[in-house]
């Protein structure tokens, strides 16, 4: 017997602003679904996935949700003004006894949340809509770009939750690896209408690539019996008008069905121009250390950048690795040690925080705003490349119409606010990027042609990304932080780290130059320490076990306190199977700690 559907979408149809976002519009998910939805930019996957949720209220159509059914939306922009802490918004609508949901997921995700809401980042307060949403449990999660504003530690640990759910969700996110781990279809919004592919995303871009190429055969036949037509009716009309009336009226339908065809969108006609050479050698820091307080952000490091070389810095959130990169371009200074800037350099900056986006200002003003775009004694020109464009001009190029110059960029969605400053730094001749976040909330094409230009770029790149897919198509080297002021030079991107890093890597020592960066080459591995001593993992993971231990007797404890409830059996069975479940989980997890921290301490005896 088939399984009633979770969610079914009919004949939806949703104009903004004139313009039709979708028209007839029909989609099913189904229990256990792991869907990706994919799109250009601006073409409505947001808005989708709000309609999905009952946010947005199409013009036409029906929603249906199967009764008994809870659809959880998670939002990019979360109203938390009625609470107090991230804590107080993320428990608000559980059950008593489930808080120890929120705590579990707080903690995968990295999440303060006892923060007071006023003072809480916007990445906060997203992160604390996904502890709530993940807590929650809802039949069907609908998760727009989950993984921004989480380090790649958090990153994997919400891949292993979503692994694990029973849930169905869909995803929307700029992050490939991501998509291809957890997806089993893909639902594709093109030109208005969705599209769905039995595959997860590993298959969209050959499936994409595929259509078009039908759609243009199609449309290169259809244009070919135009032309014929058209031909025909030039010259033999006049002889035979009355009886030839029909194919005269087939070819007017024929030219409108042409002209109704929706255009693909383009690809941006984005370029990078690296402007003067640099000096061979761009960067070269030694024994460089800053502290914040009693809090180490590197301690003596080495690193030596070339001309050329695309240099990757990763790490978990707070680590250090903006506030690395700003001592290496001579943004801020260290507290010891020396930074050297190599001659003739000229620095383009696309910044994590979107500082350089004034959202009530339009685009058109946005642009003309910046003092280093502006042309003497033209109100609608940008310099461009050290070349005078018309603004609207230049904004084409990045696939924005005409319309939306002079829009507030409020109105833009993430990827479209991500595009408009890629605009802003490729105006720009320079010869050292620095992308901070660059990729988030870009679609698949701009991705790819993002790529592209820094393959081609004879500049040298400074990337902060937790997109690993994007690390590995674009660096030559990554620059692991690892926390108290350690970091680790690698060759290769993200899979060549991985696979490089050694699981026992000693602690550095405190003092004593160029002690804790090592350039390590890809073919030899750092050595693994012996057995006799505990390495640097199973120290830190000695000293972590008894807070683990801690939180799980509390939870069990949390447990078993709800589970003790008279009535909870046969009034809630369901709430009763569950949390005897979570109960049985969470003992078996504490067994196993206390094992492995049994284990960890006789060998540290021993040693």
């Amino acid at each position: 017997m088939a399984r009633a559907p979770l969610l079914q979408l009919s004949d939806i149809s949703l104009t903004f602003g004139g313009n039709p976002v979708f028209d007839g519009l029909s989609l099913v998910v189904q229990p256990e679904d792991r869907l990706a939805l994919v799109g250009r930019n601006g073409s409505g996957k947001s808005t989708l996935m709000k309609v999905m949720a009952a946010l947005v209220e199409p013009d036409r159509g029906s929603r249906v949700v199967s009764p008994g059914r809870a659809v959880g939306y998670m939002d990019q922009d979360p109203d938390l003004s009625a609470f107090e802490t991230l804590r107080d918004f993320a428990v608000a609508g559980l059950d008593l006894g489930e808080e120890y949901k929120v705590d579990m997921a707080g903690e995968g995700l990295k999440v303060d949340l006892d923060r007071p809401v006023a003072t809480a980042s916007g990445g906060e307060r997203r992160r604390a809509a996904l502890v709530r949403l993940l807590a929650a449990e809802p039949d069907l999660m609908l998760l727009d770009e989950p993984t921004n504003h989480l380090d790649i530690q958090a990153i994997a640990w919400l891949e292993a939750e979503l692994k694990q759910t029973r849930a169905a969700y869909v995803l929307i996110s700029h992050d490939r690896a991501f998509l291809r781990a957890l997806t089993r279809g893909t639902l594709w919004i093109d030109r208005g209408q969705v599209r769905r592919q039995e595959e997860g995303f590993a298959g969209f871009e050959a499936w994409r690539d595929k259509i078009w190429e039908e759609e243009d055969i199609a449309r290169h036949k259809l244009d070919r019996k135009i032309k014929a037509e058209a031909k025909w009716a030039v010259e033999g009309i006049s002889a035979r008008r009355k009886r030839n009336q029909g194919r005269v009226r087939a070819l007017a339908a024929l030219r409108e069905e042409r002209s109704s065809q929706i255009r693909r969108q383009g690809v941006a006609a984005m370029e990078l121009d690296s402007g003067p050479k640099s000096g061979r050698r761009v960067i070269e820091a030694q024994a460089i250390t800053k502290i914040f307080g009693d809090r180490p952000i590197i301690r003596d490091f080495d690193l030596r950048v070339m001309r050329g070389d695309r240099v990757a810095f990763v790490g978990p959130n707070g680590a250090g690795k903006t506030t690395l990169i700003k001592m290496l371009t001579g943004e801020i200074a260290p507290d010891s040690g020396s930074v050297t800037l190599g001659s003739n350099l000229m620095t383009a900056v696309f910044d994590q925080a979107r500082m350089q986006l004034d959202p009530d200002q339009s685009l058109w003003e946005n642009l003309l705003g910046d003092r280093e775009m502006r042309v003497s004694g033209r109100a609608d020109q940008v310099l461009v490349r050290g070349q005078p464009k018309h603004v609207v001009a230049y904004l084409k190029d990045f696939l924005f119409d005409e319309a939306q110059a002079r829009a507030p960029v409020r109105s833009l969605s993430g990827g479209e606010k991500a595009r408009l400053l890629l605009a802003k730094l490729m105006a720009r001749e320079s010869n050292l990027l620095v992308l901070d976040e660059p990729t988030n909330d870009l679609d698949v094409e701009t991705l790819d042609l993002l790529q592209e230009l820094l393959d081609d770029y004879d500049g040298t790149v400074l990337l902060v990304s937790h997109d690993r897919d994007f690390i590995d198509r674009v660096a030559t080297t990554t620059v692991a932080l690892e926390g108290g002021g350690r970091a680790t030079a690698y060759a290769g991107g993200w899979s060549d780290y991985q696979s490089q890093k050694s699981p026992d890597m000693p602690e550095a020592p405190r003092d004593g130059p160029d002690t804790s960066i090592k350039q390590v080459p890809a073919s030899k591995p750092a050595p693994a320490k012996t057995s006799s001593s505990l390495s640097f993992t199973e120290k830190h993971r000695l000293d972590a076990l008894p807070g683990i231990i801690d939180r799980l007797t509390a939870e069990i404890a949390k447990l078993e306190e709800f589970l003790a409830q008279p009535d909870l059996y046969s009034s809630e069975p369901v709430k009763f199977a569950k949390g005897t479940e979570a109960l049985a989980e969470r003992q078996q997890a504490l067994t196993e700690a206390e094992e492995e921290w049994m284990q960890l301490e006789e060998k540290a005896e021993g040693a």
